[in-house]
């Protein structure tokens, strides 16, 4: 009869070992488990933190040709960090726009359908302090920036700029700066030096910007009438600021003044072409 096979005693303590490290092998102790999770935990804290993206800065278009406002567009979200809010084309329009989107910057131009582009500039600085304003227009810099400036805008860049200066200018204003060309910055620099004895030759800085604007629309080709509507004021209001405007001009005969505005609006038109 066969007899059962007897392992031996040094076989029997193995075996249990064996199954320990087999166990230990494919689950781990709980010392393993403790340690995989705290290299785990290391690795991941090692790991860069993905940061969420910046927001990008919110910009309200103000102009009156909505060609202009698409290319506008188009430049600004090809940024990564800006992006258009709202467009207008008036002064309404565009206050009703700050109300409601309270933007990071507003372009404005000088020309609009309704109003005025300076009067605008006022009412925004008045109502928004610390909101950068960047004119961007056709008309003369040399005429305007100033103006601009003095009614609260951060910087003047004309439409004929290439599009990387215009985005220079953004960000400037954007940044709390200054943005002007370096034609106007010299004359700014040369009126500084001069204190309160610089005297311009050219006639046109004498006119307010109110008659400046007159001026524009009556070298335009427009009527009286049509600059009242334009500017939502009286008849008798424009005809007020035109008797003001050939008596700084030096002119006698509303004949002179219209000739007077023609020229000027053609010269400045064809400079800014």
């Amino acid at each position: 009869m066969a007899q059962p096979l007897i392992m031996p005693a040094a076989m029997r303590s193995a075996a249990p070992l064996r199954a320990t490290a087999r166990a230990n092998w494919s689950g781990g102790t709980g010392l393993d488990k403790a340690r995989r999770g705290t290299t785990s935990a290391s690795r991941a804290a090692k790991a860069p933190r993905r940061t969420a993206p910046r927001a990008r800065q919110q910009i309200l278009v103000v102009d009156d040709h909505p060609i202009v406002r698409l290319g506008l567009r188009r430049l600004l979200e090809q940024q990564r960090d800006l992006a258009v809010c709202s467009e207008a084309e008036s002064t309404e329009e565009a206050e009703a726009a700050l109300r409601k989107f309270h933007p990071d910057l507003v372009i404005v131009d000088i020309s609009l359908k309704h109003g005025d582009g300076i009067e605008l500039v006022k009412h925004a600085r008045a109502h928004h302090p610390k909101m950068p304003i960047l004119v961007l227009s056709m008309h003369d810099e040399t005429i305007y920036a100033e103006r601009v400036l003095a009614a609260g805008a951060n910087g003047y860049v004309m439409k004929q700029a290439a599009p990387e200066e215009f985005l220079v200018a953004l960000r400037r204003v954007l940044e709390g700066g200054v943005y002007v060309s370096e034609v106007v910055g010299s004359s700014m620099i040369r009126k500084l030096a001069a204190g309160g004895r610089y005297a311009s030759a050219d006639p046109i800085e004498r006119l307010s910007n109110r008659e400046l604007q007159i001026l524009q629309i009556i070298g335009s080709g427009h009527s009286t009438r049509d600059a009242a509507s334009a500017l939502n004021l009286s008849m008798k209001t424009i005809e007020s600021h035109r008797q003001r405007i050939k008596r700084k001009l030096n002119l006698t005969t509303g004949s002179q003044l219209l000739q007077y505005a023609v020229n000027w609006f053609a010269k400045s038109d064809a400079g800014a072409a």
